[in-house]
């Protein structure tokens, strides 16, 4: 499956499972995304997304969005959204 970069994990709140993504490419509610941070790699479907607390369904380069994921992730991790 092709692989595109589109963002890195910014922040991690681990009793919330929310991944807080600076994105360099698009994303929509919906997409499948990869985590990947040295051995630990996970897919997730975006099921919701937020910014400043609203929600809502598509974001653009640069915008930072609050992701729920349901495995943890690390600060840093590299996002790629799968085609």
């Amino acid at each position: 499956m092709p692989e595109n970069h589109i963002g890195k994990v910014i922040h991690y709140y681990d009793k919330a499972m929310v991944a807080v993504i600076k994105l360099t490419g698009a994303l929509f509610v919906g997409d499948t995304v990869k985590f990947n941070h040295h051995n630990n790699e996970f897919i997730e479907t975006v099921e919701s997304m937020e910014v400043d607390r609203q929600k809502i369904q598509s974001a653009k380069t640069g915008d930072e969005v609050a992701v729920k994921v349901n495995q943890k992730t690390h600060e840093g991790a590299d996002v790629y959204k799968i085609a």
